[in-house]
């Protein structure tokens, strides 16, 4: 019988079935970050457990680690804490750690596939929501909670209910100065930020296949965003060109024979999906939020919303919320809202490919007085990276500050904050109340080349006019 990938891989990892009718699934690979290990490590020690597989969990520091300045002891005790309680744990039970003093360390969803670790048609989890990143490589990938985290180390299993599948289809040419980052807040908007709970999407069609393995990781980042556990994209030529060469790949005879294996978990041709919803490439612009949920959004040339015109009483009490927080008025063109920070980074868009686009709009230019800039690479591979070519200069040069790997300002639990009712025009996934550090902050959402637009114009702008 004809299989989407989802089914694929959830027989090929399913250990068995529990007494309430969940499935017992067996994990392939396992992230740990900073924050959400430390309390599942002191919970296996408190019940005599052990890990259970070492070689299969991963360690890297990313969410309160400082991009200003790494060298320890960190400023924030806090940081340093947390730092230094994953490095026992992870020398404790033989985990191989992504450190700061690697050149590898990052954002824990760019080290993964950075590193070769995220593969096709395996289950992979860690203690972060946007674990549906790896998702673009064909993976099955979602975000646990730190109890689950406990459970993963010490079994190797999860708990798990099956999700329905939506297949989600872009076909059509993108236009010019619209990106992946506006193909998943496009969807986002017209599905809605709890549109797909329930659900893994599989995205496809002409747009998802023409895309760059890093622009696949931008869409299934914010999966989450949608409401699905997770979102994937079935693996292809593109997907085993990135993977080649990578440490933790499949190397000599055992590639050819791992592509076999890789290409089979793909969805069939004439499979069944739950459901199915069409999107025109052509009808995407350049994207950006204007409240508090990621499915506020609006083309570059649209206008705020207003709650006189919504059509459902829910919709139009969203807004007026949206309204009274971003203390911005109805019918406002987006174009003319002001910003005091630009932020440039996170698990969504702080890859190279991220950096070099916008280098290419910012070079020759300057951030406008009053804006506050940040660049933040989501790995030091991608920093060195961005170093060598160059790129790290037109930043600096731009009047961008240049930092060091890490989450930063997406969440801001190190320094990097808002103050009082800053607005954001942020590259990261989320816009809610409070998200970047300051209770009454204010976040748009935008693509990177959005970001270096609103930098230097000091307002929401469209970058095609640059």
């Amino acid at each position: 019988m004809a299989k989407t990938l989802y089914k694929k891989t959830w027989e090929a990892h399913t250990v068995g079935k529990i007494a309430d009718g969940r499935t017992q699934l067996f994990i392939g690979s396992h992230l740990i970050h900073e924050v959400t290990s430390p309390q599942a490590f002191g919970m296996i020690r408190d019940l005599g457990l052990d890990v259970k597989f070492p070689n299969r969990t991963f360690a890297t520091v990313d969410h309160i680690v400082p991009t200003d300045n790494q060298q320890q002891p960190f400023a924030d005790p806090l940081a340093e804490g947390m730092i230094n309680e994953l490095k026992k744990n992870v020398e404790q039970y033989g985990i191989k750690y992504f450190s700061l003093g690697t050149g590898m360390q990052g954002i824990v969803h760019m080290v993964g596939p950075e590193q070769g670790i995220t593969q096709p048609g395996t289950t992979i989890v860690c203690g972060d929501s946007h674990t549906a990143t790896h998702g673009a490589f064909g993976a099955i990938a979602f975000g646990i909670g730190t109890t689950q985290v406990r459970d993963v180390l010490a079994t190797q299993t999860l708990a798990m209910a099956e999700l329905k599948v939506r297949r989600i289809n872009v076909n059509g040419d993108l236009k010019p100065g619209v990106y992946a980052k506006d193909v998943i807040l496009h969807i986002i908007r017209h599905l809605g930020a709890k549109g797909g709970i329930g659900f893994a999407y599989e995205y496809g069609g002409d747009v998802f296949d023409r895309m760059t393995m890093e622009e696949r990781m931008t869409v299934c980042n914010m999966s989450i965003e949608g409401g699905a556990r997770c979102g994937y994209v079935n693996p292809d030529k593109a997907t085993y060109d990135y993977l080649k060469g990578k440490p933790y790949a499949p190397k000599a005879a055992d590639w050819d024979e791992a592509i076999q294996r890789w290409s089979s978990f793909a969805s069939d041709a004439d499979c069944v999906y739950d459901d199915v919803v069409n999107f025109n490439a052509a009808d995407i612009e350049p994207t950006v939020t204007w409240g508090i949920s990621p499915d506020h959004g609006v083309g570059i040339s649209e206008t705020i919303p207003d709650p006189a015109k919504a059509e459902t009483p829910e919709e139009r009490a969203s807004i007026i919320e949206a309204l009274e927080y971003m203390r911005l008025p109805a019918g406002t063109p987006v174009t003319d809202i002001p910003i005091d920070v630009a932020f440039l980074g996170s698990c969504t868009n702080g890859r190279l490919s991220d950096f070099r686009e916008a280098a290419k709009i910012l070079k020759g230019k300057k951030v406008a007085p009053g804006v506050k800039a940040i660049a933040v690479p989501g790995s030091q591979i991608t920093a060195h990276q961005c170093e060598q070519a160059g790129i790290a200069d037109i930043f600096r040069e731009a009047g961008f500050e240049w930092r060091s790997a890490g989450c930063s300002m997406c969440l801001a639990m190190n320094s990097d904050k808002l103050v009082g009712d800053q607005i954001c025009a942020s590259s990261s996934n989320r816009n809610y109340k409070g998200r970047q550090g300051s209770p009454t902050g204010r976040t748009i959402l935008m693509s990177p080349a959005m970001v270096v637009a609103a930098a230097v114009t000091g307002k929401v702008a469209d970058v095609r006019s640059l």
